[in-house]
């Protein structure tokens, strides 16, 4: 509640191990400008810089469920649990985001459109050896 008194967003992440409390994060994006800094993605760099960077034995608790950028993020974090309190459509129902490109409601049907048909542009451009930093980095590392 102190982060939307001082004006941010009202989201907030625990990230919590056999029981304590290790990290916890509030949306920034607000006082930042910064639309990345949502209250999950802050948390998991907050536990990186901590040494953490798998998130295995590791819950994470959070004000919603998470956005698609978030829920992501979340994966590549790999904890055991995700712990919400709010639907996306309880959210809905109290806050909108104010996104041109997608609203709450329409933002997980976005990416099982095809490409063509979402509402970011994209095209794919081909360079020359674009897949070489792939390819060099499968014969370091191995499939």
């Amino acid at each position: 509640m102190d982060n939307v008194r001082e004006g941010g967003k009202p989201f907030a992440c625990l990230i919590v191990k056999d029981g304590e409390i290790v990290v916890e994060a509030v949306n920034h994006v607000a006082q930042e400008g910064d639309p990345t800094a949502h209250a999950e993605i802050r948390a998991i760099r907050a536990a990186a810089e901590k040494g953490i960077s798998d998130l295995s034995g590791y819950d994470m608790f959070v004000t919603a469920y998470p956005c698609p950028m978030c829920l992501g993020a979340v994966y590549y974090a790999q904890p055991d649990r995700l712990v919400f309190a709010v639907t996306r459509e309880e959210e809905g129902e109290h806050y909108e985001d104010g996104n041109r490109l997608m609203s709450l409601a329409t933002f997980y049907d976005e990416y099982t459109k095809p490409i063509d048909d979402r509402a970011l542009s994209a095209q794919q451009i081909r360079v020359d050896a674009a897949t070489a930093p792939f390819e060099e980095w499968t014969a370091k590392h191995g499939d």
